[in-house]
């Protein structure tokens, strides 16, 4: 849950807003049954005091004789242990003179100490104690002078077991409709969240398609708070364009800036026969080389930086392998590559790069070229990679001469036709994506290439 909440903005809403809503309502839970126990023993107390004032009255009120003070007419006082109990202490006498009610029986109340009197009201006193059968009641005590007929200590009480069955119930019942309340507000926060952050994963989807090529920038409307974002985002993907059309306008200019000299070169040497004629013309097609080799990579290296290339490489091998069947007729070539694969780049890189390698396989091989597309497994990182493989059961080579052949301008066997070029800018052009080309052995017999390149998501 942690590792969710630091990681989703979501989840960090989601947790933070159902705590507080735990929090608060617990808090809120014990506040409310605190207040209804307090409410539930004022009222017991009330109720206490009513029958205390009515036994202090009876007292109070002249007799012929004070023993017969302190009636009262409650059932609950009249049945033995109901819970309900009086008792009236004479104190100026010994030894004391106690009056009860019938319900105490034969038991007897205690004295509440003097540290529970009543601010304001002199000689009244509450608070709790056991009694009979050690069941806990509650009680009000008064000490009076009744002047002539004595000083009396005058007790009512009452079992708390209604207060504990009332308090018990409330909380059953309050925590009940809190936890209901709870479930609202937690589908209440997650239909929020939910609902809040649905502007953000518009944006998410657009950029999503934008980096797939799927969409020239970030369409729709956004809420004013992310908008600015949208706005600075196909602010940055245009300028990210620009850039790179920059660049390949200067690419290609300094293209046809190169040429024309060096054709010039060429045509001056070859209209001599001179040793150093030969030597010039020989010069100016390396030089010729090495400028189409660089800016081939200066191409590659700016289409790679581009934001949104995309190409669908089950349908670009489709094509080579019709283009090298007629080419070569003698090779069976087969071609495996899911529908649903994405190359995360140009077309016409991966063109290059899937051609040069085909190209090559179908060159040295007996009869027998394979081509198999499959997405890798994640690493772990964001980018995602899968590998083209072409096998071929040609002569292979040697793998102590394979780092050789990857080195730009060497040539194994020139007994091919080729400038020795192809390899070597797949690895180049792989590398400008982030990729790597491997060559091994091959189960045909021949050699394998394996180029690793960035994938897109899966739908």
């Amino acid at each position: 849950m942690r590792r969710l909440a630091a990681t989703s903005i979501a989840m960090r809403l989601f947790v933070s807003s159902a705590a507080a809503c735990v929090v608060i309502l617990t808090v809120a839970g014990l506040v409310l049954t605190a207040l209804h126990r307090d409410t539930a023993e004022a009222a017991l107390d009330e109720q206490l005091g009513v029958y205390l004032r009515a036994l202090v009255a009876d007292i109070a009120s002249p007799r012929d004789d004070a023993s017969d003070a302190g009636q009262l007419a409650e059932p609950q006082f009249e049945l033995p242990l109901s819970g309900w109990y009086w008792q009236i202490t004479r104190l100026d006498v010994s030894p004391t003179d106690i009056r009860a009610s019938r319900s105490l029986f034969a038991s007897r109340l205690q004295r509440l100490p003097e540290s529970a009197a009543e601010p304001g009201q002199a000689g009244r006193r509450r608070g709790n104690i056991a009694g009979p059968d050690n069941k806990p009641l509650r009680m009000l005590e008064r000490v009076i002078n009744a002047g002539d007929q004595g000083h009396f200590l005058v007790q009512v009480a009452a079992t708390t077991q209604t207060v504990d069955g009332q308090v018990a119930q409330f909380e059953i019942d309050i925590g009940v409709t809190f936890f209901l309340l709870a479930l609202l507000l937690v589908a209440a926060m997650a239909f929020q969240v939910r609902y809040g952050l649905r502007p953000l994963r518009q944006l998410r989807r657009d950029v999503v398609a934008v980096r797939r090529g799927q969409a020239e920038g970030v369409a729709g409307e956004f809420p004013q708070e992310i908008a600015p974002l949208a706005e600075e985002l196909n602010l940055l993907i245009g300028a990210n364009r620009e850039i790179v059309e920059r660049a390949r306008i200067q690419v290609g200019n300094l293209a046809h800036a190169l040429k024309t000299p060096l054709s010039v070169i060429v045509n001056e040497a070859d209209s001599e026969q001179t040793p150093l004629a030969r030597k010039v013309a020989e010069q100016a097609e390396v030089m010729s080389d090495q400028v189409k080799f660089y800016l081939d990579r200066a191409r590659a290296a700016t289409r790679a930086g581009a934001i949104g290339a995309a190409a669908d490489p089950a349908q670009a091998l489709a094509a080579m392998a019709r283009a090298f069947g007629k080419i070569y007729p003698a090779i069976d070539l087969a071609v495996d590559c899911p529908e649903d694969l994405r190359f995360r780049g140009e077309k016409q890189d991966f063109d290059d790069m899937a051609g040069n390698l085909i190209d090559n396989a179908c060159k040295w091989a007996k009869s027998e070229v394979r081509v198999v597309a499959e997405a890798l497994p994640s690493s772990g990182s964001d980018r995602l990679f899968f590998e083209l493989t072409i096998d071929d059961d040609g002569p292979g080579l040697a793998a102590d001469r394979r780092d050789e052949a990857l080195r730009r301008g060497r040539r194994i066997d020139e007994s091919k036709p080729g400038s020795g070029l192809g390899l070597s800018i797949v690895v180049d052009l792989a590398g400008a994506y982030g990729g790597k080309l491997n060559l091994s052995s091959s189960p045909l017999g021949g050699l394998r290439a394996g180029l690793v390149l960035p994938a897109l998501p899966r739908d």
